[in-house]
């Protein structure tokens, strides 16, 4: 999938596309709806919110990597990101239309969610689009499981409540955060499980603290089990804030300071202080199996 920066697109002759707008944030299961039978995805980079109203911008579901990393695996050819600045915000529903839609990207067909606004204010809407004689335009209705709108704040909250497999289930694919993995105490060397670090990123949602289960993707591609612990390790006075630290099974080798990627498949537990550190890796024991049982479910 080719990725295009609004500015950058090339200049007519315009090449005819079919059009999916929206921010997409998750790349949930109503987003898809959204998305299917388009060729092009036109999405804003930051987060809108964060420009109009950043004390109220949520946190995250994707990083722009795993945003662009789901939308081309449902085979759409081109992500085409607008960075969102407050000059962008000031322009009208009328200039979005006439300037981006049609002028920059030939738009033939649109598609958008029946909840989508846009243009200064929000003034442009879906009733806006269907008024447009110039392109098709596609309202996708908002998509409703078990009586609940799909939507990426209910998504936010199932995954900061510790829901991981639903909030999964609702996104299409499981929960997936990525970081750079960062040097810690290595108090899981010495306790014999050698831990991957990351610091948590304040843009991004973290699942709630606990133990998971989850697939684990090294730089160098390696996919293997794995065992994450999220919280602040109550057992030992380190210090510390929050850590997500995760326990690749059947891995030898140096991963610091590489990008590493956490799917999460399966809560497994919540967060506790255990009486000894005996106790503590007697658990460790036992967690680490539940998370090899679940990671081998998900690959039959």
């Amino acid at each position: 999938m080719k990725v295009t920066r609004l500015p950058d697109v090339p200049p007519r002759p315009v090449r005819p596309r079919r059009v999916a707008v929206g921010t997409f944030d998750g790349v949930h299961l109503g987003h898809r709806e959204v998305i299917h039978g388009t060729d092009t995805v036109l999405t804003f980079d930051p987060h809108p919110t964060t420009v109009i109203r950043p004390g109220a911008a949520p946190k995250l579901l994707t990083d722009p990597a795993r945003k662009s990393q789901l939308i081309a695996s449902l085979g759409v050819q081109e992500l085409v990101v607008i960075p969102f600045d407050a000059a962008f915000a000031a322009r009208s529903a009328e200039d979005f239309v006439d300037d981006v839609l049609v002028g920059a990207l030939g738009a033939t067909h649109v598609s958008v969610g029946e909840n989508f606004r846009f243009g200064h204010k929000a003034r442009g809407d879906a009733d806006r689009l269907l008024g447009d004689d110039r392109f098709q335009t596609r309202v996708v209705e908002l998509l409703e499981i078990d009586r609940e709108v799909v939507s990426a704040s209910h998504i936010r909250g199932l995954v900061l409540g510790g829901a991981i497999e639903y909030a999964g289930q609702l996104l299409g694919d499981p929960f997936t955060l990525a970081g750079e993995v960062a040097h810690g105490d290595e108090r899981g060397r010495e306790l014999g499980y050698p831990t991957a670090n990351l610091v948590p990123d304040p843009r991004y949602v973290t699942p709630a603290h606990g133990v998971y289960a989850a697939r684990a993707r090294t730089q160098a591609g390696d996919v293997l089990p794995a065992a994450v612990s999220i919280g602040v390790r109550p057992t030992f006075v380190t210090g510390r804030g929050e850590l997500i630290e995760a326990y690749l099974l059947d891995f030898s080798g140096d991963l610091y300071d590489s990008r590493l990627e956490l799917s999460f498949l399966k809560r497994l537990r919540g967060e506790k202080r255990f009486a000894s550190v005996d106790a503590l890796l007697a658990q460790m024991a036992l967690d680490v199996e539940d998370a090899r049982a679940v990671y081998g479910r998900t690959q039959t």
